[in-house]
């Protein structure tokens, strides 16, 4: 499983780790079964996201605007205003082997997730 990850400029750590676990067990997912976390090189600087990561014990990848603008999500979303067709859940399903969502973008408070296999 590969969760896309997208977030408000100043995000916090418990914030971030909160959002990933109410998506896990809304989508009915272990966290065990988690290989991965992305999301766009937009979210490179914020220590609430990295830290998030570290502490969950996952790696994140930070990918660039053709590889997310390859993706078609089936959600709009707000970050077309960075030219981007979204951040969740076209970085989870760039990154996933089925290219299938299992949990369509749902925001947390000020933290977007998708889950993708």
């Amino acid at each position: 499983m590969i969760i896309g990850i997208g977030a408000r400029r100043g995000v916090t750590c418990q914030e971030v780790c909160d959002a990933i676990r109410s998506a896990l067990r809304d989508a009915g997912v272990d966290f065990d079964r988690v290989r991965m976390i992305a999301s766009s090189r937009l979210k490179e600087n914020e220590t609430g996201i990295r830290d998030a990561v570290r502490i969950l014990g996952r790696e994140i990848v930070f990918l660039d605007d053709e590889t997310i603008n390859t993706c078609t999500p089936p959600s709009p979303s707000a970050a077309s205003r960075f030219n981007l067709v979204g951040v969740a859940e076209p970085c989870a399903l760039a990154l996933s082997e089925k290219k299938d969502l299992i949990l369509e973008k749902r925001r947390y408070g000020r933290v977007t997730i998708a889950i993708a296999r």
